[in-house]
């Protein structure tokens, strides 16, 4: 009679930051960051809520660490991008491979903007921007002023001006309004984002960002010439 099989218990991988930051930027990415909780990360890892403390000091620490992962994994994108003489073309690819990485991260935006902690990530990234616009001729004065004026958009999305809620889209005003504010109703009514996988925040979509980072370069550009 052959005897039957020894069950081996099935082992765990023990935890680590690492794990716990990236479980947190799964659960982002699939349910948005208001699901994000250490109790949600703790289920989906298999441990308790109170284990992870050894690992993040605080819901803000998760927050912090999972955004600068995000920002880890632009940051080897951008990497990897072939190096372009036109320095123009080299910061629009940039940042448009940053955009990329943020589409697959909805999530990350709204917690960049809200982070007071500085991300050595974040930092790294611009320090590189900077190189790329000093190498194309960019007195460090200019490219002083285009960090200002590029804002979030070095990094690949738009701060909104107006955001009526997540995932809504642009919506007519209200009628008893419209009288009050005829050319914004107008306007409104005229505009449309109807492309969503494209699209970051309520208004922040490839159109209107790429029209606002031309803008931009464009200025930069004859403003290095003269």
């Amino acid at each position: 009679m052959t005897a039957d099989p020894v069950q081996v218990p099935e082992q765990r991988l023990p935890l680590s930051r690492e794990r716990v930051l990236r479980t947190a930027v799964a659960i982002a990415d699939e349910h948005g960051i208001d699901a994000v909780t250490m109790r949600r990360v703790g289920d989906e890892l298999g441990a308790e809520a109170m284990s992870l403390y050894h690992h993040v000091a605080n819901k803000a620490d998760l927050l912090d660490g999972a955004v600068d992962l995000v920002v880890a994994e632009i940051n080897e994108a951008v990497d990897g991008l072939d190096r372009s003489d036109d320095w123009k073309a080299a910061v629009r690819a940039r940042i448009l491979t940053a955009r990329r990485v943020l589409l697959r991260h909805r999530w990350a935006p709204r917690v960049l903007e809200t982070r007071s902690a500085v991300s050595p990530n974040v930092v790294r990234y611009h320090d590189r921007l900077v190189g790329l616009l000093h190498e194309g001729g960019l007195s460090y004065d200019l490219i002083h002023h285009a960090l200002h004026a590029l804002g979030s958009r070095a990094l690949g999305f738009s701060q909104e001006l107006f955001d009526p809620g997540a995932g809504e889209s642009t919506a007519p005003v209200p009628a008893d309004l419209a009288a009050d504010l005829p050319f914004l109703s107008a306007m409104l009514a005229e505009v449309a984002h109807d492309d969503p996988d494209s699209t970051i925040g309520w208004c922040d979509d490839r159109t209107e960002f790429e029209f606002g980072l031309d803008l931009l370069l464009d200025g930069l550009e004859r403003r290095a010439g003269s």
